[in-house]
């Protein structure tokens, strides 16, 4: 089996496994569920944004793509944003969140962004298995809280414990078909893969930008928005941790 292929399928796999820590809200009284979310979001929101600027955006720079990196860097936020409002989709990080009739549209718009992560994921193994990892490590950082509120939208919805669990899981394993699609792409793109690390980078910012950190506004109270605002900061620290050891 193609080497990048193999750690695209084994980091896609563990990233699915973050739709189970859904069932760990269950145990939480919603407060504290709260609270913890928004940590998690902050973290993420940093890892996110650690990703792109510290591992993406300069690797597509050590790969030769000049400042026209910084126009992919655009059109994969934008591109982002398009999908968003294509798929409908509902990054929720509340215990409730609306459902409506979305429920399925709800998981079908994951596993939508799940195959894409699939597909980003190889793409980072497919140029480097360092900026694989550093790449995982980003959208693990993302997944967890979004897996939070995914199954909570669908037991509010109406699903049985098992069944959302079932249903979310299966919407993640949509990554590891990315992630073979990705694959078999690749023998038709060749060097065109790289052009994938920008893209991505304009992706995590978005994500970042339009979805995670909107969440830290909503807290006014200073005392309170403080720790989710320090833990943003622990996740930009941590991809530069994850960096340097990596390198090393």
């Amino acid at each position: 089996m193609d080497k990048s292929l193999f750690w695209a399928i084994i980091a896609t796999l563990l990233v699915s496994t973050a739709s189970l820590i859904g069932v760990i809200t269950l145990a939480l009284k919603d407060k504290l569920l709260s609270r913890i979310t928004l940590l998690l979001v902050g973290f993420s929101a940093g890892a996110l944004i650690g990703g792109a600027f510290l591992h993406l955006i300069p690797e597509a720079l050590e790969e030769g793509l000049g400042e026209s990196l910084f126009v992919y860097v655009i059109l994969g936020f934008v591109a982002f944003f398009a999908l968003e409002k294509i798929l409908h989709w509902r990054h929720c990080h509340e215990g409730k969140c609306d459902v409506h009739v979305f429920t399925y549209l709800n998981l079908i718009g994951d596993a939508v962004h799940n195959f894409i992560d699939g597909l980003v994921i190889f793409a980072a193994f497919a140029v480097d298995t360092k900026i694989g990892f550093a790449t995982t490590l980003a959208v693990l950082a993302h997944e967890v809280p979004q897996e939070f509120g995914d199954f909570g939208v669908l037991i509010y919805g109406g699903f049985s414990k098992a069944k959302a669990l079932g249903y979310n899981f299966l919407s993640a394993l949509s990554s590891v078909i990315g992630a073979v699609t990705g694959y078999l792409l690749s023998s038709v793109l060749k060097e065109g893969m790289v052009y994938l690390l920008p893209l991505t980078a304009g992706g995590f910012i978005y994500i970042a930008a339009s979805d995670l950190m909107p969440e830290l506004r909503k807290e006014t109270n200073i005392q309170k928005s403080l720790l989710p605002f320090i833990f943003f900061f622990v996740g930009i620290a941590f991809m530069w941790a994850a960096k340097v050891f990596i390198e090393e």
